[in-house]
C-alpha cells in the first residue's frame, strides 16, 4: 500500500494547488489516498467527528482533525495570512526556534487547502522515509576497528 500511496501523493498535491475551494469529493479523496490510520479506526468517536465536520462543510476543522489522526507526532507550528494567501507550517519540534526547525510549509488562498497541502507534503515526506516493520541489522564493523578508551591517563 505504501508504493501506491506515494504514487498518488504528487497528483493529489497538484490537485490541491489547482483547487479553488475544498469540496466533499476532494476531502474524501485525500482521506482515501493519503490516510492510513483513519480507515483502520472504523466507526469510532473520532471518525464520527470527522464525518460530521465534512457533512457541514467545516473544511479547516476537518483538515485539522485529519492531521491530528494521521500525524500524531506533527503539530501546527504556524498559520498566518499574508498577501492574499494562508501559510501553514507543520512541525515535529514546535518548541524549537524557527531557524532550527525543519517545518513543512504550504500556502494557498483557501485556509483548508493550505492545511491539507501541508498535510500531503508531510505524508509525501514520511512515505519517502518509510521504515521497515522489522528492526534493521547493524552492519558489521571493520575487522581492523578496535575501540580505544581515551579517559585513562595514568
Amino acid at each position: 500500500m505504501t508504493a501506491a500511496l506515494s504514487l498518488d501523493l504528487p497528483s493529489l498535491a497538484e490537485r490541491l494547488r489547482k483547487a479553488h475551494a475544498t469540496t466533499r469529493p476532494l476531502m474524501l479523496d485525500i482521506i482515501g489516498h493519503a490516510c492510513r490510520r483513519i480507515p483502520s479506526l472504523g466507526d469510532s468517536e473520532r471518525t464520527a467527528r470527522l464525518t460530521r465536520l465534512i457533512d457541514v462543510g467545516a473544511w479547516a476543522d476537518a483538515a485539522l482533525v485529519v492531521m491530528e489522526l494521521e500525524l500524531p507526532m506533527w503539530q501546527v507550528r504556524r498559520i498566518a495570512y499574508d498577501d492574499g494567501e494562508w501559510h501553514c507550517a507543520l512541525s515535529r519540534e514546535r518548541e524549537l526556534p524557527d531557524w532550527l526547525d525543519a517545518a513543512v510549509e504550504a500556502r494557498h488562498a483557501d485556509l483548508a487547502l493550505a492545511l491539507l497541502s501541508a498535510f500531503v507534503e508531510v505524508r509525501a515526506l514520511t512515505a519517502d522515509a518509510s521504515r521497515p516493520s522489522v528492526p534493521s541489522v547493524r552492519p558489521m564493523l571493520d575487522p581492523l576497528y578496535e575501540p580505544v578508551a581515551c579517559d585513562h591517563f595514568g
